[in-house]
C-alpha cells in the first residue's frame, strides 16, 4: 500500500511523528510545499489510514505510574470465545495500556502501568486474576527505560 506514497508524503509522515502539533504552514515549510497542498496531502494520509490519531504522549512518573510492568498471560485453553472474552476483559482495565496477542508459552504481553508494587499486586489479585481463563501470569519489571521511540521506521 506504501506505493500510494511519494516521498513528500513520507517526509509529512515522519515529520509529523516528531512533531504532530506543527502547524500547517511549518510542515509546508519544511517539506518545501505551500500550505494548501500539504493540508489536502495531510487529510488523505488520515483518510487512508496512515495517519490513525494524534497523541500527546505523558510522563507517567510525574503521574504517579511510574511502575512499567510487561505481564505474560497464559490462558487456561484457546479458542476464539475465551480468547474474545479475555480481550473483551482486558479493554477494561485502565492499567493495562496495551495489549498483544503473541505466539510461543505465553498468549498474551500486557504493557501494565501502575504506581507502586502495592497497586500492581492488587490490579494482579483483582483485576487480572478475576479472570478464569487466566492459568498463569509472569511479571517483568521494567528497571530503566533504555529506548523509547513511538513512531515506525519509514
Amino acid at each position: 500500500m506504501t506505493e500510494d506514497l511519494d516521498q513528500i508524503d513520507l517526509q509529512i509522515l515522519k515529520t509529523l511523528q516528531r512533531n504532530a502539533k506543527l502547524t500547517t504552514k511549518e510542515l509546508a515549510d519544511i517539506v518545501h510545499l505551500t500550505p494548501t497542498p500539504v493540508f489536502e496531502r495531510q487529510k488523505r494520509l488520515e483518510r487512508m489510514g496512515y495517519i490513525k490519531k494524534y497523541v500527546a504522549i505523558l510522563d507517567p512518573e510525574k503521574l504517579d505510574r511510574g511502575l512499567l510492568v510487561f505481564c505474560k498471560v497464559k490462558l487456561k485453553q484457546i479458542n476464539s470465545e475465551i480468547a474474545n472474552s479475555f480481550v473483551r476483559r482486558i479493554q477494561y482495565i485502565p492499567e493495562v495500556t496495551e495489549c498483544y496477542n503473541t505466539s510461543g508459552t505465553y498468549d498474551y504481553l500486557l504493557k501494565v502501568r501502575a504506581r507502586d508494587m502495592k497497586q500492581y499486586q492488587e490490579f494482579l489479585l483483582t483485576k487480572l486474576g478475576d479472570i478464569d481463563s487466566v492459568a498463569a501470569i509472569e511479571s517483568m519489571f521494567v528497571m530503566s527505560e533504555v529506548k523509547q521511540y513511538y513512531g515506525i521506521n519509514i
